[in-house]
């Protein structure tokens, strides 16, 4: 009998490759598209993805690392506490000792089934199940999800105070809205009108995905759909040990700081050593810091999402193509976490800058321990924070509730190839900014300066991008809460570059600059200004090497 990869030749596989990527994609054009809040809208905070029916992810789409690498611990969670979803059936969750990454990434997800004996349309409605082809899965960040701070991003010592934690339920059963659920979500956040409109969106997403594999299944039967599938992943897989074996063997380590964790002045070391032999690679976090009383924890979903977007990086450059979009299921990657450690949390730790801080300096320890390997692949480190800022309160203009949340770009390091790109999400954030007119437009803010900080990327042969200032004031009283790093550390070089600056964060009252700590919650006073100030990328290689 023949193995699923050997039925499909690479030209028949490469087509399924672009067919199961463009679903992915076109579902997250649609959450897009139908989504309320400008965090989806603008900054398009969401990633879509097609699993198979065990829960492997098969495609991803262009969206964001941090989210996608995780996703397929939440379908599998999903499964684990559900069972397989019936036809018609949604579910959601957002816990991240469940495979979430913090609160306000709300995960949905949906089976696929291919007419049977009575079949199912993929519209919602219901009759026999038919065969399940797979799952469809899109996550999304919400802009509130309750907590003690408006945003759910809050400067919290454990998971309660940080937002409605929500186990594998059912926001759908059989096509109907489950009201229960939905009344229960709605009424745990301060914007409820626009969490149910980004929920919506989510399932809109949902039905796009069902629909664009339903049609291939109808043109190409339901076996060669789901062995192409299958092959994929095999695929995938063999690509991912072929360029492991490119890698020296060898041991290799290297350990980075946070700066704090929010409650404590001290900073917290992350810690890893690489074994790479032949076409395995072990990665051991043993030596990092215990969970930390603060929101920096990452839980163990987030490393290894991290790590499979750091091996996928390397191996894609090593062997000068592309890996499929869901990138295989990595079993020759063994990743051993520490438990109740900072990169594998347990409950009740607060872990909402896990997902967008820690996350950034997983990346940059394990390219640190992977540069001794591969000096002419890896860059120097980029801004290594995502700079988030959420604003809360009560708009004057309207008298409503509002939520806002953004991450701000910064420097991208400079590598053996180039210099590094100026004012660009980086590593595991691939968001846009809210553009000024949509920002304005949505809250009751003004910005007062959005430029780079030149000379902050770090010199070199080939210097760090520099990063950037934007200066929002409040037209109105609010609660704002800042989650950053790279404030203490900076970005470092490599190979003889210089480090780039690190990031302030300034409070501007009546004229006079007051410096914010790099994680904190205060009330702010209509006038206010609040300016993000980014790290810039560090340099690599000498100046005139």
């Amino acid at each position: 009998m023949q193995s699923p990869d050997e039925r499909f030749d690479p030209v028949r596989l490469e087509i399924f490759r672009h067919l199961f990527s463009a679903l992915a994609e076109e579902m997250g054009a649609s959450l897009r598209r139908s989504a309320h809040s400008p965090n989806i809208k603008e900054r398009r905070d969401y990633s879509c993805a097609l699993f198979d029916v065990r829960g492997r992810v098969v495609a991803m789409g262009d969206h964001m690392p941090v989210h996608l690498g995780a996703m397929p611990m939440s379908v599998a969670a999903a499964l684990a506490e559900l069972g397989q979803l019936a036809p018609g059936d949604v579910a959601i969750l957002n816990d991240p000792f469940r495979g979430g990454t913090h609160l306000p990434d709300i995960t949905a997800i949906a089976p696929v089934y291919v007419a049977g004996e009575g079949g199912f349309g993929g519209d919602g409605g219901t009759r026999a199940p038919g065969v399940l082809l797979g799952y469809v899965a899109a996550r999304a960040h919400h802009a509130d999800v309750g907590g003690m701070a408006a945003g759910s991003m809050p400067l919290a010592r454990e998971i309660y105070q940080e937002g409605l934690r929500i186990p594998p339920v059912l926001l759908m059963a059989g096509g109907e809205r489950n009201e229960a659920v939905w009344r229960m979500v709605l009424a745990n956040v301060r914007t409820p009108v626009e969490r149910e409109g980004d929920l919506a969106a989510q399932v809109a997403a949902l039905v796009t995905g069902q629909r664009r594999l339903l049609e291939l299944a109808v043109r190409r039967g339901a076996d060669e759909v789901t062995g192409a599938m299958a092959a994929l992943l095999a695929y995938a897989d063999r690509l991912v040990r072929a360029g492991i074996e490119r890698i020296p063997d060898g041991v290799y380590e290297a350990e980075d700081w946070m700066d704090d964790d929010g409650v404590g002045p001290d900073p917290l070391p992350i810690r890893v050593r690489v074994v790479v032999s032949g076409d395995v690679l072990e990665v051991d976090f043993e030596g990092t810091a215990p969970q930390a009383a603060g929101g920096i924890n990452a839980v163990s979903a987030i490393t290894i999402s991290a790590t499979r977007y750091v091996v996928r990086v390397l191996v894609e450059s090593l062997l000068g193509q592309g890996l499929p979009a869901g990138g295989g299921a990595m079993d020759a990657v063994d990743v051993r976490l520490p438990e109740r450690s900072l990169v594998a949390a347990g409950p009740p730790a607060s872990v909402a800058g896990g997902n967008v801080e820690t996350s950034q300096r997983i990346t940059d320890v394990l390219f640190r321990a992977f540069a001794e390997a591969l000096p002419d692949r890896v860059p120097a480190q980029s801004q290594g924070t995502m700079n988030n800022l959420t604003v809360g309160g009560t708009d004057p203009r309207t008298g409503e509730p509002f939520a806002y949340y953004e991450t701000a770009a910064g420097g991208m390091g400079g590598g053996p190839q180039g210099p590094g790109l100026s004012g660009v999400h980086v590593n595991m954030t691939n968001s846009l900014n809210t553009p000024i007119e949509a920002l304005e437009h949505a809250y009751p803010f003004r910005v007062r300066a959005y430029a780079l900080r030149p000379g902050s990327g770090g010199a070199g042969k080939h210097p760090g991008g520099d990063g950037l200032r934007r200066d929002i004031q409040l037209l109105g009283d609010a609660e704002v809460s800042l989650l950053t790093e790279r404030r203490r550390f900076a970005p470092r070089g490599l190979a003889g570059g210089q480090d780039g600056q690190r990031g302030e964060n300034v409070l501007i009252r009546d004229g006079e600059e007051q410096r914010l700590p790099s994680k904190t919650t205060f009330f702010a006073r209509a006038g206010d200004i609040v300016s993000i100030r980014t790290p810039g990328g560090g340099g690599w290689g000498a100046e005139g090497g």
